[in-house]
């Protein structure tokens, strides 16, 4: 490059109007230069600019230092000249970016880039730009990434553990064909986001296999939000899942309030005892199934969340859908894929390895020593039909403990309905009995309410408050009789 033609590349300062070469050039533009050129000199790490050729065209100073000249003196030379084992001229004919690249300067190893600029599909200048003067640098740099990295996986743990269920597939029990059939179905599950659907006796474990499927998703850093909907009043379910504004009603929160199904945004929504749900009730949540929006009572705004549902009940909905006590579409839209646990007196040869599972939990919580229990206690407990499934035997195995002397259960460790049984197989069984007493209080309160004329004399007459006989009519499906 001539002398002539390094000028159209040099800083220009001046006047405001400047001729160079004959070119007429506005004020304007030399200021436009003047920033381009502090911005470069203000850059920390070297920056040089050439033509196609190779010719500098712009040379910041922080380059100039660390190769130790004067950066203005460069602007003209040819790259070669100024800085060794350059390829800028290269880069300039060939117009394929250098990225990150290692060049030797000076005895020691840094790292640069070398991006050629274009117009209209042709090279007109190649931008230089020096990364580390230094490859000990980019290992530095290259360490604390590695470092952020494992504190960032370290973080997604914490949060995993903090938002995680409490039970996965390894904490369901059992060496039945039943569940293995469930586990594999609910492994299946844990691929798509359909609801799921658990029935299963109170106490067979349907929670247990709603936080697996949870866990074993790719939901789990997300909430898993649960709800029993019979254990909310009615006047109360619908501020519960659907949140509220300020001053929504009488007794709203001065801030609102999200509901549940805000809540379970991208993570999964759990309505237990979905049997219980409200009639009235029910085509608001078709709804949110259906759209994945809901707005908050006394709100006006749609909120989308993309929750996965799944739903439990020990009652039998087929049933309640033909009584017209639970809605047809809503059985539906819930019922895709069914998981249907069996109650423990259908699988016996899963009594011994929860009772062994479950043994060692609690001894564990309780830091005492490890208990074991010998066969004519097993014997014992596969023998009884466990009406209240798991968590029967949870109970059962905690009175024991309670009482126990030594390591060993044996059979007089047991409660005295599980020894009876295994001693005289004759004898009415508690079951039986309570049963037989279920039916004696059944037939009671239909008398009384006959021979009265509303519910709070037959209520008298039984000796028990009218709000626990409607909780008794309602246990043993007694029309509700006089007012």
């Amino acid at each position: 490059m001539t002398e002539n033609q390094s000028l159209n590349f040099s800083t220009c300062t001046g006047s405001s109007k400047e001729k160079k070469k004959g070119v007429y050039v506005p004020s304007a533009y030399l200021n436009h230069l003047e920033m381009l050129n502090l911005v470069i000199d203000n850059v920390l790490n070297g920056i040089m600019v050439t033509d196609p050729s190779g010719f500098i065209t712009h040379f910041n100073k922080p380059y100039g230092q660390f190769l130790g000249v004067d950066s203005k003196e460069q602007i003209g030379k040819h790259c070669t000249e100024v800085v060794e084992n350059t390829r800028m001229h290269v880069v300039g004919k060939t117009g394929v970016p250098e990225i990150n690249q290692i060049q030797r300067i000076k005895g020691q190893d840094i790292i640069v880039q070398r991006i050629p600029i274009t117009e209209n599909d042709k090279v007109i200048a190649v931008f230089g730009h020096v990364m580390f003067t230094d490859v000990k640098d980019l290992e530095n740099l290259a360490k604390k990434l590695c470092f952020l990295e494992s504190k960032v996986k370290l973080y997604e743990q914490e949060l995993l553990a903090l938002r995680s269920t409490r039970y996965t597939f390894d904490s369901i029990i059992g060496v039945s064909k039943e569940i293995e059939r469930l586990k594999d179905e609910s492994l299946k599950a844990t691929a798509n986001k359909y609801p799921v659907l658990i029935t299963g006796e109170s106490g067979t474990g349907k929670e247990l296999f709603a936080q697996a499927i949870h866990q074993a998703s790719t939901r789990r850093i997300h909430p898993f939000v649960r709800i029993n909907c019979s254990a909310i009043p009615k006047d109360l379910l619908e501020s519960e899942l659907f949140g509220y504004e300020k001053g929504a009603f009488t007794g709203a929160g001065s801030k609102g309030k999200a509901g549940k199904f805000e809540l379970a945004h991208k993570g999964t929504m759990f309505l237990d005892e979905i049997g219980d749900m409200p009639l009235a009730m029910q085509p608001k949540i078709m709804r949110v199934l259906e759209e994945k929006e809901l707005e908050r009572i006394g709100g006006n705004t749609m909120i989308r969340s993309d929750f996965r549902l799944i739903s439990a009940t020990n009652q039998n909905l087929e049933e309640m859908v033909a009584e017209d006590r639970f809605r047809k579409d809503l059985f539906y839209r819930l019922n895709v894929i069914h998981l249907h646990i069996p109650p423990l007196r259908k699988r016996k040869e899963d009594i011994i390895p929860l009772a062994q599972h479950l043994l060692k939990q609690i001894t564990d919580e309780s830091d005492c020593s490890d208990i074991t229990m010998e066969k004519e206690a097993e014997q014992a407990l596969m023998n009884y039909d466990w009406p209240g499934n798991v968590r029967e035997l949870v109970n059962v195995l905690e009175r024991t403990l309670s009482s126990l002397e030594g390591e060993v259960i044996q059979l007089r460790d047991l409660p005295f309905y599980l020894r009876h049984k295994q001693e005289d197989p004759l004898v009415t069984i508690p079951s039986y009995l309570k049963e037989e007493q279920s039916k004696a209080e059944r037939k009671a309160i239909i008398q009384a309410l006959k021979q009265s004329s509303s519910k709070s004399q037959a209520a008298k007459m039984l000796g028990i408050h009218r709000t626990l006989l409607y909780k008794k009519m309602k246990k043993y499906n007694i029309s509700l009789g006089p007012d």
